[in-house]
């Protein structure tokens, strides 16, 4: 694949982090998917799961910030979103995953319902609040169970997956 089909994919991409659809990313919109996984799955937002989910989105948000924001506006553009992608993360997926790791494993706790780890049901529901079309949940969903036991196996996993999407040029990672 090409550099500029790459680039297209990428971009893509960034209406998954862009909320509130006003075409930047920003605090808020970290902020508002916490508060948004939280009601999903009708957590408070002062207990430690919800205090944790703020906390990782916030420090999700940091590490995109450091990575993006060549402008140091707090804003990510479009355009820095796709800079950043892939001249920062396409030759380190892990970089990415290590700044999303705080905010996927609080994601993971508030999911986790029964505390036996997240069902693929409720991995279907974090990726509908998170934006992800709907259409595209089924297949994200199995290939985060690719055993089919009905749970997603490993914090490392999730990890994986969620770096291979944002940062490989392969439109089915």
């Amino acid at each position: 694949m090409d550099s500029a089909e790459y680039e297209r994919r990428i971009a893509a991409r960034f209406a998954s982090f862009d909320q509130d659809g006003n075409g930047y990313i920003d605090r808020e919109d970290f902020s508002s998917a916490a508060k948004a996984l939280l009601a999903e799955f009708d957590v408070t937002a002062r207990c430690d799961k919800g205090q944790a989910l703020y906390i990782g989105a916030e420090a999700f948000w940091q590490g995109m910030a450091g990575i993006a924001d060549v402008d140091g506006d707090q804003r990510v553009t479009r355009e820095e979103f796709v800079t950043g992608a892939v001249k920062r993360l396409r030759d380190s997926p892990q970089r990415f995953a290590e700044i999303a790791r705080p905010f996927l494993r609080a994601v993971l706790a508030v999911a986790d319902r029964d505390g036996q780890g997240v069902t693929a049901e409720d991995a279907g529901r974090v990726l509908r609040v998170l934006g992800v079309t709907p259409d595209a949940i089924p297949a994200a969903t199995t290939a985060l169970d690719p055993e089919n036991t009905g749970r997603i196996p490993s914090e490392e996993q999730l990890l994986a997956a969620f770096a291979a999407y944002f940062t490989t040029p392969d439109p089915e990672a």
